[in-house]
């Protein structure tokens, strides 16, 4: 009996000892960081499924691609075939969006444009005459301004105030059974909603790319005459008449009626593709936008690469 009671007393003080050794344990390892080697075992077992996650992204945007290819071929046969069916109609549509898309957006781009020749033009203008490079000028300023800054900021003001709302309105419109309405009476939406946005956002964007490049040369000489640069203004529209060809002129217009064409285009698109529910327009809004500047970003580098190439 004692040695049987001496045997239960070890065995119960060997287990009391060893918890405190075992919950130490557990409570280390718990602190510890998992090591590098750890981290990439557990990335190559993450790795399916972010390679099921990329797949349906992009799946998701050659859908999305052919959609706007479709969209983009049916809207450009019903503007050439419907050209003359209801003008009563469809012109002062087309007037209202040039409208919307460039008078009601003019102050904005004046101010955008002064800003940017005020901080950008005139620092520039300043800074080659210190160095004596002022026989450069004028090709910088067409590269800088006619050819890049003004068409793309143009783009993207006209995007922030009508692309959106195109988007809200279609998407609403389909939403609430209006573009079903239509097609019930015999109207085609496309031609009465999608042809003239596309042509008032591509029509008013060239035009408030023409002010903003005008304005924002002009407020670019006011700052570097403001600093006493020796660059008088008829050297200054010299420099400029010279560094501007024909080309230039043609690529501004090609440029910014594509912008419009891709804004309207894809606001429209999302809008209308497929019936909304009114808590996703927000959504398909944002992604619009998204789409918007992406295209107008990939056009502005392929015409880039073609005007380097010739």
């Amino acid at each position: 009996m004692r040695r049987a009671a001496r045997a239960a007393r070890k065995v119960s003080l060997t287990r009391l000892e060893r918890r405190p050794k075992f919950a130490a344990v557990k409570e280390s390892s718990a602190r510890m960081a998992p090591s590098p080697g750890l981290q990439a075992i557990r990335r190559a077992v993450r790795w399916p499924g972010g390679l099921e996650y990329a797949g349906r992204q992009s799946l998701r945007f050659l859908e999305t691609l052919h959609g706007l290819l479709s969209f983009a071929f049916i809207s450009l046969g019903v503007l050439l075939v419907k050209w003359n069916t209801a003008r009563a109609v469809v012109r002062p549509l087309i007037v209202t969006h040039v409208h919307r898309a460039g008078l009601e957006l003019l102050p904005m781009v004046v101010v955008v444009a002064v800003v940017l020749g005020l901080v950008v033009i005139g620092q520039t203008v300043a800074l080659m005459s210190q160095v004596g490079a002022n026989a450069l000028l004028g090709t910088i300023m067409v590269t800088v301004v006619v050819r890049e800054l003004g068409p793309l900021l143009s783009a993207l003001v006209v995007l922030a105030r009508s692309g959106m709302t195109h988007v809200i309105e279609l998407g609403t419109a389909r939403a609430l059974g209006e573009i079903e309405a239509l097609e019930v009476m015999g109207i085609d939406p496309i031609h009465y909603m999608v042809v003239p946005r596309i042509l008032g956002m591509a029509l008013g964007i060239l035009a408030l790319s023409v002010y903003f490049i005008l304005v924002s040369l002009g407020s670019g000489y006011l700052w570097a005459f403001l600093q006493d640069v020796p660059l008088t203004p008829g050297d200054y529209l010299r420099q400029l008449g010279e560094a501007l060809d024909g080309l230039d002129f043609f690529l501004l217009a090609l440029k910014t009626c594509a912008f419009g064409f891709i804004i309207a285009l894809v606001s429209c698109y999302h809008g209308l593709a497929r019936p909304l529910r009114l808590e996703e327009v927000p959504r398909i809004a944002i992604r619009a936008t998204v789409h918007s500047v992406i295209g107008c970003v990939l056009l502005d580098g392929l015409l880039i690469l073609c005007y380097l190439a010739l």
